[in-house]
């Protein structure tokens, strides 16, 4: 089949929903030749911050010479987001071969009676195969949903990460932080060391038992003054502000102190994702003897990029993308908006899908709004009119405008040039805006950082075949 075709059949599995266990998708990958047992690992869970940490850890080891597979959930864009080789996103025709390589083995086990395989297992066997046929040195895998029972978790990770624990996906996770903790802790393996950046007490001493438990040493990420030396397995940062559009950022491991790092990724939340990076870094050099230079480190996080991230698109007015869907992203964007730019009113639209609850995300942003597009995406869209209602604050002025790229035009038209656009709530609907329409010249392309390997290179990175 074509890539439209491979697109149209991985989509049509998402009525079978999402089934958490791994049953199923061993038994999948096992007649596939087990692709994930040839790949060296870091393995990336959390409520916030997984696709950010995932791509700075991906960016500094590829700046350190090294071949790295980088596997992002969602995705903003393009659907080969998900897939990366060296930031490349894996070729149309490659995707297109390795989806109807698998497609006969997903009809034989829907017979059986492990069931159907999901969306998000396809997805996740083809990242797995394409790494494996390219042989990468590491493979940099984020996790779904929770991390026990997610399709990632049947990975041998070099290093697990649990980068931080909020209110999220209560219905499958639980309803307390330390429930959701210990489906995340579920990523932990007896022989992989752990790095997080969760800082609350409950979630935390969850972390601790799971780490305690398997034997394995954990590596505890804090926002703190660096005054003195860190405890052994203790990493402290510290933010220096925004200069220039950049994030400043300085973090101190128990080996080395890395002064002034610099940022694209906007948020004082960034400087936390950062730092949890570069002790997963460090990590790895510990336990298995990665070269990683400090210039490696400096590069990597300076080059780091993401779409739907605090994302940029134009100036004059300033149109900012960013995919918050919970309450704690939408507090952090709430301050890095403050922090990061100078603007004489914020048009805010905002959109959200059903599973996340509105009323934080609402009052959260809300309050910084001059006016309001309540907008929703075509998939998954919680209705734009439930929205106000769910606010606990006084909402500024706002409209219903159900149609994203529509709410977008309305904001934009009403801009002025010292005005702030920023569309929020869900990645669905960043992935609806028509950047293309928006985009200033001197502005990159949403996917900066995350090139086609159909262009210019595609022969140097695409996907040997599957045999």
């Amino acid at each position: 089949m074509d890539y439209t075709r491979a697109v149209s059949y991985m989509q049509s599995l998402k009525r079978f929903g999402i089934k958490l266990g791994n049953e199923r998708f061993e038994a999948l990958l096992e007649r596939l030749g087990n692709p994930h047992h040839r790949l060296r690992v870091i393995h990336v869970a959390g409520t916030n911050g997984k696709g950010s940490t995932c791509t700075f850890i991906a960016t500094v080891l590829q700046a350190a010479g090294y071949k790295v597979g980088l596997y992002l959930s969602p995705y903003v864009f393009n659907l080969r987001e998900r897939i990366q080789v060296n930031g490349y996103m894996i070729p149309e025709a490659d995707f297109a071969r390795l989806v109807t390589w698998i497609k006969p083995h997903i009809e034989e086990l829907a017979q059986t009676p492990l069931g159907q395989v999901t969306e998000f297992e396809l997805k996740t066997a083809v990242g797995f195969a394409c790494f494996a046929e390219q042989r990468v040195d590491f493979a940099v895998v984020e996790v779904g949903l929770g991390g026990r029972l997610d399709a990632t978790n049947v990975v041998r990770p070099l290093v697990s990460v649990i980068t931080s624990i909020g209110w999220d996906h209560m219905d499958r996770l639980g309803d307390t932080l330390g429930k959701i903790a210990a489906e995340k802790a579920g990523i932990i393996k007896p022989y992989a060391p752990v790095v997080t950046g969760v800082t609350d007490p409950e979630p935390l001493e969850v972390i601790r038992e799971h780490a305690q438990r398997a034997g394995v040493p954990l590596t505890e990420v804090k926002p703190e003054r660096m005054v003195i030396p860190p405890p052994v397995r203790t990493v402290h940062w510290q933010d220096e502000g925004v200069y220039r559009l950049r994030q400043r950022v300085s973090v101190r491991t128990t080996d080395n102190v890395y002064r002034h790092l610099s940022l694209r990724l906007l948020g004082k939340h960034q400087c936390a994702n950062a730092a949890v990076a570069i002790a997963a870094l460090e990590a790895l050099q510990h336990a298995h003897r990665v070269e990683i230079p400090e210039g490696a480190i400096r590069i990597g996080l300076e080059h780091a990029t993401l779409p739907g991230r605090m994302q940029v698109v134009r100036r004059a007015p300033t149109l900012l993308l960013d995919g918050a869907h919970n309450v704690d992203a939408a507090q952090c964007l709430a301050h890095a908006i403050t922090d990061s730019f100078r603007y004489r009113r914020l048009i805010l639209v905002l959109g959200m899908t059903r599973g996340h609850e509105p009323q934080g995300v609402v009052d959260a942003l809300a309050p910084l709004a001059s006016h309001i597009f309540f907008t929703q995406p075509q998939e998954r869209a919680r209705p734009a009119a439930e929205l106000p209602a769910a606010a606990t604050v006084s909402l500024p002025p706002y409209e219903i405008v159900p149609s994203v790229p529509e709410a977008v035009e309305r904001a934009m038209s009403m801009a002025h040039a010292d005005d702030l656009v920023c569309v929020t709530g869900s990645f669905y609907v960043v992935g609806e805006v028509p950047v293309e329409r928006w985009q200033n010249r001197q502005y990159v392309s949403p996917e900066e950082g995350m090139k086609d390997a159909t262009s210019g290179e595609s022969a140097e990175h695409g996907v040997s075949r599957a045999t």
